[in-house]
């Protein structure tokens, strides 16, 4: 048996179990030994109900109090039952477990496990763990592996599975340089995979993952260095000379330009009308005016003579970009479509022919515009919206399109200036800090459980003068077949304590594209007034009219993320404002979210978050929004960032050849 052969090799892995592992893209040994677990849970003393914390992870040994409740929701079954010990009460609920009608009985015993927080003055845990005395013994003291699962694989299964090829570990290549491993202090990579996998206690799993962390970054960075040496010396073949149609626009805009848009359109103009291609990225916070700054560029490559194309991460988006640009452009008579996914066949011909004739001169669109069928005439510029949100080969391949097109990516992910320069090593960086004068800052609040009620008093009324509320709760990872049912739940709660006249919709992961396209087009009609949602609204919608954002348990997600969140209002006249919810009344935790009470600067708000952050905290509070490194985390893990960076730039100051390190194909599972 070898490190490459298929999972089915193993024993006890057959067609069933393999199909479900190929759903995590796991298809050989090797595959499975990186699938690395996404956390790990340990297990505590119980301890007495009156004392177990709010918002955190807790034990309690407790007996059945009630008979158990077995309800049907739509198409949840909801299951409740209440426990009790010397000190106190609990409700606990599960979703989709009627079977548990027959393991509890009034006066049984059992250990629970999870997360506790107060709902409605009362006590409640949601889908927590059940143990006998007995079994919850051997766990003491003990890290369990949490692997990401799909629907009928279980962690049971995947654990085993991982126990059963490690055998074949000696057999993993280390491809990174062994001076490099020499230099900087690494463990054996076999040594790591195992001890992430099976830890040996805490401060053990941190050297095992910063191992695997370094790996991430040196060859992200090893590939963007070699994408930069190809950029650097690509021919400009769009020289942009005329940009008098650029300072009209300018001149006929209803508000002036901040300087940071004057600053960052000019090294654009630079770049536009220089020697070589442009390859630059725009970082600005949350309503600094990026947008205008792109309609700048793509008028100006238009006003030349060629096309350009903007790709934004959601049709939603991409249809509200689409609305405004080409309202913006019509004076100048520039001719402007839009290409989604859900663009009607024949509509997408008539796109296609037009775009490959030159008859469109801007389109607007998402992943459709790099589809193999879209050909263009002369494009000249390639915008990316939200640029995180697309991969390194999607930036390529619409780039692509054209003969090495000016490329201008934008990103709203506020990230310190000394990472951003290490992470995006193979694009120029413009930075607009300021915001424009007309925009109100937004105002913030940091509060416990008792005041939601006054919270939703206050949402009433903000929707009552005509306005819309977003609600956000707790990214839960879909393989724990919570998400959803939390987010349909809460708004089942909101439905029976607002007045009927009030619409309330839910969003989440497990929608299929066009339902999570339908429910945030209608929000943003004004359709919705209440949109209960995980963090899948972070990017994605822009709804004037929304001027309360409401976040449960924010002490659940990164200070960049919570920003990105509050940044989906604020964004028309009326003033808004953001209600952090924290779940526990630890000092850390307030003392997180006190950064955003205190700021509406994400640069400030980023690096204070890089001060705060460390490497206890790879758990939990982990930045959806940002690079989707496998384990790596640019915040908790800013000191191995540096270290990687330092270390290629060592190999490349050698005259070591980095391209002979490369398949050219590990760049691609980062999402950059």
């Amino acid at each position: 048996m070898k490190i490459t052969d298929s999972i089915m090799s193993l024993k006890g892995v057959g067609q069933k179990t393999a199909t479900l592992f190929a759903k995590k893209n796991v298809y050989t040994i090797e595959d499975l030994l990186k699938f690395y677990p996404r956390n790990y849970l340990s297990y505590a003393e119980p301890v007495d109900i009156r004392e177990a914390e709010t918002g955190s992870r807790v034990a309690i040994e407790a007996s059945i109090q009630s008979y158990v409740d077995v309800r049907k929701i739509r198409s949840l079954t909801l299951v409740t039952c209440q426990v009790k010990d010397g000190t106190g009460t609990v409700k606990l609920t599960w979703f989709n477990s009627p079977f548990l009608k027959k393991v509890f009985h009034v006066g049984q015993t059992f250990i629970f496990v999870g997360v506790l927080s107060v709902r409605n003055r009362q006590l409640v845990m949601e889908h927590p763990e059940y143990y006998t005395k007995e079994q919850y013994q051997r766990l003491l003291s003990s890290l369990q592996p949490v692997y990401p699962l799909t629907e009928g694989l279980s962690n049971k299964v995947v654990s085993k599975t991982v126990r059963a090829a490690l055998s074949l570990l000696p057999e993993l290549e280390d491809k990174v340089p062994e001076q490099v491993r020499e230099d900087c202090g690494l463990m054996p990579l076999a040594q790591a995979v195992k001890g992430t996998h099976f830890p040996e206690g805490f401060d053990r799993l941190i050297d095992c993952r910063n191992r695997l962390v370094f790996d991430e970054f040196f060859w992200f960075l090893v590939h963007m260095r070699l994408i930069r040496e190809q950029t650097v010396r690509a021919e400009n073949h769009f020289v942009l000379q005329d940009f008098g149609a650029v300072e009209k626009f300018v001149h006929n805009l209803p508000f002036s330009l901040t300087k940071g848009q004057q600053d960052a359109f000019r090294e654009i103009q630079a770049d536009l009308s220089g020697h070589t291609v442009m390859n630059r990225l725009v970082q600005g916070d949350v309503g600094s005016g990026k947008t205008v700054v792109a309609e700048m560029a793509m008028l100006a490559a238009v006003a030349n003579g060629y096309q350009a194309a903007l790709m934004a991460p959601t049709e939603v988006l991409a249809m509200q970009h689409y609305e405004g640009i080409a309202k913006d452009m019509e004076p100048f008579g520039v001719r402007v479509e839009v290409l989604t996914g859900s663009t009607r066949a024949a509509e997408k011909r008539r796109i296609y022919n037009a775009l490959a004739a030159g008859d469109i001169d801007i389109v607007i669109g998402t992943h459709a515009l790099i589809q193999d069928k879209v050909s263009y005439q002369n494009l000249a510029l390639v915008i990316t919206d939200e640029q995180h949100r697309f991969g390194v080969r999607q930036r390529e391949r619409l780039s692509g399109k054209g003969e090495e097109p000016h490329v201008l990516v934008m990103s709203a992910t506020p990230i310190p200036r000394t990472l951003a320069i290490i992470l995006y090593g193979d694009l120029d960086i413009s930075v607009i800090k300021d915001m424009p004068a007309s925009r109100k800052p937004i105002k913030n609040c940091v509060v416990g459980p008792k005041y939601r009620p006054t919270a939703y008093k206050f949402m009433l009324e903000q929707i009552q003068q005509g306005h819309q509320v977003y609600v956000i709760c707790p990214m839960v990872e879909a393989s724990d077949n919570v998400e959803a049912e939390n987010v349909v739940e809460y708004r089942e709660s909101l439905v029976d304590i607002f007045p009927g006249s009030v619409n309330i919709a839910c969003l989440h992961g497990k929608m299929s594209a066009e339902e999570k396209n339908r429910i945030m087009q209608e929000f943003a009609d004004g359709n919705i007034h209440i949109l209960v949602s995980t963090t899948v609204v972070e990017v994605g919608i822009n709804n004037p009219n929304a001027t309360v954002m409401m976040i449960e348990n924010a002490e659940k997600f990164g200070l960049a993320q919570l920003h990105q969140l509050r940044g989906r209002v604020g964004r028309g006249d009326a003033q808004s404002y953001c209600i952090m919810l924290c779940g526990t009344d630890r000092k850390e935790a307030l003392d997180r979210l006190e950064v955003l009470n205190k700021s509406n600067d994400g640069f400030y708000i980023a690096g204070e978050d890089l001060k705060l952050r460390g490497p206890g905290d790879f758990f939990g509070v982990r930045q959806s929004g940002d690079m989707y490194f496998q384990l790596g985390d640019i915040y908790c893990n800013a000191d191995m960032l540096k270290t990687a960076h330092d270390a290629v730039d060592k190999l490349e100051k050698s005259g070591f050849p980095l391209d002979t390190l490369v398949s050219g194909t590990e760049i691609y599972n980062i999402q950059l």
